[in-house]
């Protein structure tokens, strides 16, 4: 049994980055020329002068928004595919709705070396207990096993009885699904007095794997990995027997930017994740996932030499609304930059049923405080104290915007 799904994943980081840069200006054409959408969203880019992060970093945000407005306009894709939509193997409709299209070919989420990470091999059986209603999540993972040689129990969602029983005789290796339903099932299972054992291997996605629920599995010796992607793109990111985050998926490349922004923040930093895919039929190009997370320093002890995510960290969307009228992410972000700030913190608060508002901003020079408050009532009409706080005070945690109020 090899250890890597293929030659891909151990290749030296240098050469997977200059191949992912060296294939953009040939996906940014493509999406020009063939995706009308993209045709106006990109209009002012030049796809062969964008050669570098750098010069990927100037091109504008998509965003899950922009898809629903654009298909709102014109249905069902809002001209951000290459293919007619009956040129395609599957359409979904995520909840929106968003209409997604898979093209034809094998493992076009790109699960199966995730599958392959978590210890599934060609002649395994997989418990899939991902939805097939709708929504893309049960066929991205079938796709994967698929490419792998797997057999799949197309189980989908719910029927916890029938479930332990089709898991008892058919006597699967492993379940594929969200992190908890597979504890129902096997809790379903024992009140049943049905045998689980054959199920050793769990691969979960779409929700947190808590603490308690890895530890309840492996007192079962159940050996759980989990991934992390979105119904857009399909896989991001995979866990393998590293164990030390989460290694990026081979053919996307991956940027944390400063929430509100499109500005790519250090390593190591709390930011939005925000991918661009090179899938020739919905060339998403600097997707913005919503998502935070940050890139973990260093190489993951299972010899994948793709950079590792921490994991998901929670939504970068926090705006809010203060004294009537909406802050956003962005907005802040434009204070810091007018006075080259690199970090900052709105804390929203109420003391006694009134608003307070607070910027909290890193830097070496409490004067600028004042200058500081101007700009950001310029910019969001908000009257707001500024306190200056030590360089690197302030947590790493993608906040920008802090309400602290309790509504409930």
């Amino acid at each position: 049994m090899t250890d890597h799904y293929d030659d891909l994943e151990t290749r030296p980081a240098e050469a997977r980055e200059k191949a992912l840069l060296a294939e953009l200006p040939a996906q940014i054409a493509h999406a020009k020329a063939a995706a009308p959408g993209y045709a106006k969203h990109l209009a002012a880019i030049d796809p062969a002068a964008v050669t570098s992060r750098a010069e990927l970093a100037e091109l504008p945000l998509t965003r899950k928004s922009d898809l629903t407005s654009a298909q709102a306009l014109d249905l069902p894709f809002g001209g951000m595919t290459t293919l007619p939509p009956g040129r395609l193997r599957r359409i979904f409709a995520s909840p929106g709705p968003i209409y997604e299209g898979e093209s034809h070919g094998i493992d076009h989420w790109r699960t199966a070396r995730a599958l392959f990470a978590t210890g599934f091999r060609e002649g395994d059986i997989l418990q899939n207990c991902f939805s097939y209603h709708f929504t893309p999540a049960g066929v991205m993972f079938e796709t994967g096993a698929e490419a792998l040689g797997c057999a799949v129990i197309p189980a989908g969602t719910g029927n916890t009885e029938l479930q332990a029983r089709t898991m008892a005789d058919l006597q699967p290796r492993g379940y594929v699904g969200t992190p908890d339903f597979l504890k129902l099932i096997l809790e379903k299972a024992d009140q049943l007095d049905h045998d689980t054992r054959s199920v050793t291997l769990a691969h979960v996605s779409g929700g947190p794997l808590l603490p308690p629920l890895r530890e309840f599995y492996s007192a079962r010796g159940i050996d759980v990995f989990q991934s992390y992607g979105t119904a857009d793109l399909g896989l991001i990111a995979y866990e393998t027997e590293g164990r030390e985050g989460l290694v990026l998926a081979e053919g996307i490349l991956v940027e944390i930017v400063r929430p509100g922004t499109g500005e790519p923040v250090p390593e190591g930093e709390v930011g939005e994740v925000v991918v661009t895919s090179f899938d020739r039929c919905s060339p998403l190009i600097r997707f913005a996932t919503g998502d935070l997370s940050a890139i973990l320093p260093g190489r993951s002890p299972c010899g994948r030499t793709a950079p590792r995510l921490r994991g998901w960290l929670g939504r970068a969307d926090q705006s809010t609304k203060v004294r009537g009228m909406f802050v956003h992410p962005g907005q802040v972000a434009e204070v810091l930059k007018r006075h080259e700030l690199a970090r900052g913190r709105l804390v929203v608060a109420s003391r006694q049923g009134i608003d307070e508002v607070t910027l909290q901003v890193e830097a070496a020079d409490a004067a600028i405080a004042d200058a500081v408050a101007e700009t950001l009532a310029d910019v969001t009409k908000l009257r707001a104290a500024v306190a200056v706080v030590p360089p690197g005070s302030l947590p790493n945690d993608g906040k920008v915007i802090d309400d602290t109020r309790k509504f409930t």
